[in-house]
């Protein structure tokens, strides 16, 4: 077993939730393989040629990775493992934690047609990148991603992200959206916010920034917690692929995300 490959434990987990092999006319090569060799390109981020030969060719893994992207199918996977352990009280929705990351654009990601501003894409301090902007369950486990330019603020992103990844709850009704409580920094201390989220019924644990005035409410305990969410940007920031951006379009970039995401829950 290579340290790239997905190990056994967590293909007797994946391997029911991918489309079947049978009925697809011409032979088509097993799904193990295949899935090997885009989790080596994410880990280690080399280009689709230099795929090794012991997972096959890379003209076929490329193409496997775009057409499940342009399906929807990896999102499809993240959700139905979100389900299930929604589904076993594995996932914790007493608290969400939110929060915003920028990784550097390689030159490559530039010249899509439709301009930067489509694809996710703007100059900051930092450089020219994409800003991530992420929500994870009580647990740290990645539950949503929206991506803007790097140059972006997070407080305007944070409705699409908690309206993102919709988990169906099995015999409970409508899919829940919302989590009890919300843990952010002071990047997003806005009234705005604050009364967008008591609208919800969500309680707020962000704390306010010194032109704000004090907040007699304000439980400190809780939002140490917040180191959950800034371990898990580490953790996808070990996989070269997201690390650095090389993509031009921002659905293949997101695709990357969702695939270390899927790894994540296994």
């Amino acid at each position: 077993m290579w340290r790239e490959e997905i190990n056994d434990e967590q293909w007797i987990r994946l391997e029911p939730l991918l489309p079947p092999l049978i009925g697809l006319g011409r032979p088509y090569l097993a799904h193990r393989p295949v899935i090997s060799g885009i989790i080596w390109v994410l880990r280690t981020g080399a280009p689709w040629r230099d795929v090794p030969d012991r997972f096959g060719q890379w003209t076929t893994i490329a193409s496997r990775f775009r057409r499940w992207t342009a399906k929807g199918i990896w999102q499809a996977i993240w959700t139905e493992l979100q389900r299930q352990a929604d589904q076993g009280g594995q996932l914790d929705w007493s608290m969400h934690f939110v929060d915003g990351t920028i990784v550097r654009a390689h030159q490559c990601a530039a010249g899509a047609r439709g301009g930067q501003h489509d694809e996710a894409l703007g100059r900051s301090r930092g450089g020219f990148g994409t800003k991530i902007h992420l929500r994870a369950e009580g647990q740290g486990k990645p539950m949503a991603f929206v991506l803007s330019g790097g140059e972006r603020h997070e407080a305007k992103f944070l409705a699409p992200l908690l309206e993102t990844g919709a988990v169906v709850r099995a015999g409970r009704g409508r899919p829940r959206l919302r989590p009890d409580r919300l843990v952010g920094d002071r990047g997003y201390s806005y009234p705005t916010i604050r009364k967008y989220l008591h609208r919800l019924g969500i309680r707020v644990t962000i704390p306010r920034r010194r032109n704000q005035g004090p907040d007699l409410c304000f439980d400190a305990a809780v939002y140490k917690e917040r180191n959950r969410i800034e371990r898990l940007v580490g953790r996808l920031k070990h996989f070269r692929r997201i690390a650095t951006r090389y993509d031009k379009r921002a659905v293949s970039y997101q695709a990357w995300l969702i695939v270390a995401a899927i790894l994540l829950w296994l």
